[in-house]
C-alpha cells in the first residue's frame, strides 16, 4: 500500500492554523522544494508568515494580525495558538506535550513552557 504524498506549488492556497489569527485561516504557499513540499507560506488574513522544514514549522514572523493574548501559565493552550511572552516576545504553540507542558515556536527558537497550572 503506498502513501500518497502531497504536492503543492507556489500560489496554491490551504487552510491552517494562523498563530497571529489564532484561528484556521486560508494561507498562501510562497515556496516549495523540488519535491512540492511547502518552505514557506503566508496567512491571506494578517500576512504573518511562516517557514517550514520538511514539513515541520520551524519560524514565524507577525504580520499585521491581532495581537496574541499574553502567556498565562494557568491558561490551557492547544496546537496552534498565539501568545505573547513577556522574554520571549510572540510565540505560536507547535506541541502539547503531557498535561502540562507544551512546546513553542518564538521566532526560529522552540521553548517547553508550563500551561494549565491551577
Amino acid at each position: 500500500m503506498a502513501i500518497k504524498v502531497e504536492k503543492y506549488a507556489v500560489g496554491d492556497k490551504l487552510p491552517m492554523m494562523c498563530s497571529a489569527c489564532d484561528s484556521d485561516q486560508d494561507h498562501t504557499v510562497q515556496t516549495v522544494t523540488k519535491l512540492g513540499k511547502i518552505t514557506s507560506a503566508v496567512c491571506d488574513v494578517c500576512q504573518t508568515s511562516s517557514t517550514f522544514k520538511s514539513g515541520v514549522k520551524t519560524s514565524v514572523a507577525v504580520g499585521k494580525g491581532k495581537a496574541a493574548t499574553p502567556y498565562d501559565r494557568t491558561r490551557k493552550y492547544k496546537k496552534g495558538q498565539a501568545m505573547m511572552h513577556d522574554k520571549f516576545g510572540h510565540g505560536e504553540v507547535t506541541a502539547v506535550l503531557e498535561p502540562q507542558k507544551i512546546d513553542v515556536l518564538f521566532g526560529d527558537t522552540t521553548r517547553r513552557l508550563i500551561h494549565a497550572q491551577e
